[in-house]
């Protein structure tokens, strides 16, 4: 999805509500509107807009990524839920993970 400049305002302000002190640096994607947004809302703070260095924020969203690649084979998200449900009580029966005992 992609974030226009009031969006990442709306965004901004949320997390710096969040925060006790002023960031020093921002950290981003190369998005634009952050950085739009960033020199309307808190121009002295320094921003750096780096593919790798926002790997943190871009990791806790891994699970949702997850579901979003589950989803694309279902019709709507109370089917895929079904499935799911299903699918990871079965799961556990199957997997096999072998314990410290189970090695030779």
């Amino acid at each position: 999805m992609r974030r226009d400049t009031k969006a990442a305002r709306r965004l901004l302000r949320r997390l710096l509500k969040k925060q006790d002190c002023a960031p020093r640096r921002m950290i981003t994607d190369k998005l634009g509107s952050y950085a739009a947004a960033r020199r309307q809302i808190m121009p002295a703070i320094g921003h750096r807009a780096h593919k790798g260095r926002n790997n943190r924020a871009e990791n806790s969203h891994l699970p949702l990524r997850k579901r979003e690649r589950a989803m694309q084979g279902f019709r709507s998200s109370g089917s895929l839920q079904r499935f799911v449900v299903v699918f990871s009580a079965l799961r556990k029966l199957f997997s096999f993970h072998p314990g410290p005992a189970a090695l030779p």
